[in-house]
């Protein structure tokens, strides 16, 4: 075999493209990270979308579980420039009566102000709270493998592969059922359908663990922090290079490839198996998003008053108002009442806005490759909850779920997680076999959100991508978790 001009590539530079760089150039390996675009990040970009001196988080903007992943965790990234900010209300939710439901750090006072609900709330919660740190990795990483705590993460996966509308019987107020209608939300799924409970679950458990915190400068400030920590162990990277073709690689022993299933096939599949290659092809995408950025006159003044001190913001009401939104969406109509999920950056980073202004973050759901503006849907279902909000905008900036997918390849018809993680998405995501970061040939690796365990900013999936290609190719053991 000739020397080669690099150990491993890297194809794409989103979270998980970053993480398995990095997991490779830890071993000392000659380790280069590709990236199509001028800038690297992915998901973790930042700009100034609407007027100058505003500063908006492209795609994902607030960051529970980069905050909490095992493998970030491990990096020293504030070393890096990484910081976070810990809003005190983590996420808010309110209702047309103006009360509203909350999600803090503390798991008894969330409970609390959650009245009737309070025990039910801890009896479903808190045992994932106590049991996290012997599930964490199992719940974050390829569910075909014997956990190290099989008790612990049976326990979960009971919970989790149920529906959220079967949890929520579990719950008697308006508030618990609007609160919890609101995570299990983040599944991009009718909330009738199994699994569902799983994102909800997770996402409050980090909410108590850690809570839901927003990088100081911007998301791209996560991605800066991992690019400068590779570069320090060495790694190289090239930017504008947007591959089309294995031909186009330099040569090296493995290549990890940070894209979605219809990418790599694209890149690479004709050098699959047909069994492989089917796989990929069957690999089915969800819902959409749409999303808007605003330069604002001042803060979004909502009625609620923890909604004005909150990082997050759902606005859906109701769990039937949400239930009903998700269900159209997932069966190709256009909701009127959209879900909305709402970030609040500048109340706790004023590095995000010209001072005295603000910006806005959100997005909807919507039926996969939808091309309808939900513009005003988004901005009346603000306005509901926010009397006088449309009169602080002043500029705005959207994305459709195609354009979406023209700015990253990953998102297809405006889906974020990389495919819909139903019941059999989880196991066979992108392909049923030994390894889910493995292809058909020899020395090619998947490391995408298409693989275990999904969407997020984590990471987990390019780690466990980098693992398994470290013992498939240099027989070597990838430091552990």
């Amino acid at each position: 075999m000739g020397k080669k001009d690099y150990d491993a590539i890297v194809v794409g530079s989103g979270p998980n493209g970053l993480a398995a760089a990095i997991t490779m150039q830890q071993q000392g390996l000659s380790v280069l990270l590709i990236e199509g675009k001028k800038e690297l990040g992915g998901g973790l970009r930042s700009a100034a979308l609407t007027l100058p001196g505003f500063v908006h988080d492209i795609c994902s903007a607030i960051h529970p579980l980069a905050a909490a992943s095992p493998f970030f965790k491990t990096l020293p990234l504030q070393e890096h420039g990484l910081a976070y900010i810990y809003p005190e209300i983590a996420v808010a939710h309110p209702f047309d009566d103006g009360a509203a439901a909350i999600l803090t750090k503390s798991i008894e006072q969330t409970a609390a102000l959650l009245g009737a609900d309070q025990q039910a709330y801890l009896d479903l919660i808190k045992p994932i709270c106590s049991d996290w740190s012997k599930i964490d990795k199992a719940v974050l990483g390829p569910l075909l493998k014997i956990p190290s705590h099989p008790i612990a993460m049976a326990k979960f996966g009971l919970k989790a592969m149920t529906s959220a509308l079967s949890i929520a019987k579990k719950f008697s107020t308006k508030e618990t059922k609007g609160l919890w209608a609101g995570m299990a939300a983040h599944s991009m799924q009718p909330l009738s359908s199994l699994t569902t409970s799983a994102i909800g679950m997770v996402l409050i458990t980090m909410g108590h663990l850690g809570g839901w915190p927003i990088p100081k400068g911007g998301s791209q400030e996560i991605a800066n922090a991992l690019e400068s920590y590779f570069i320090s162990l060495g790694g190289e990277i090239q930017t504008d290079f947007y591959v089309k073709s294995l031909k186009d690689l330099p040569s090296s022993r493995a290549v990890l490839f940070d894209v979605g299933p219809r990418q790599l096939l694209e890149i690479a599949g004709h050098r699959f198996s047909s069994l492989y290659k089917w796989q990929l092809e069957k690999h089915r995408y969800g819902m959409g998003v749409f999303k808007i950025d605003w330069a604002l006159d001042g803060p979004i003044p909502f009625t609620a008053a923890a909604a004005r001190k909150a990082g997050t913001v759902h606005l859906g009401n109701t769990i039937e108002e949400i239930t009903a939104g998700e269900y159209a969406s997932s069966i190709g109509r256009i909701p009127e009442k959209p879900f909305v999920l709402v970030a609040q950056q500048s109340l706790f980073d004023n590095s995000r806005a010209p001072e005295g202004k603000h910006t806005g973050w959100a997005y909807c759901h919507v039926p996969h490759g939808s091309k309808a503006d939900m513009t005003d849907r988004i901005e009346k279902q603000v306005e509901r909850f926010a009397p006088g909000f449309k009169d602080l905008i002043l500029a705005k900036h959207t994305f459709n779920p195609a354009e979406m997918e023209a700015y990253n390849p990953n998102y297809i018809g405006g889906d974020i997680n990389g495919g819909v993680i139903t019941i059999g998405q989880i196991f066979n995501r992108p392909a049923l076999q030994s390894s889910p970061y493995r292809t058909s040939e020899k020395g090619i690796y998947i490391c995408s959100a298409s693989t275990p365990p999904g969407g997020g900013v984590h990471g987990m999936c390019g780690y466990y991508a980098a693992k398994r290609a470290l013992k498939d190719v240099f027989n070597i053991q990838a430091t552990p978790l």
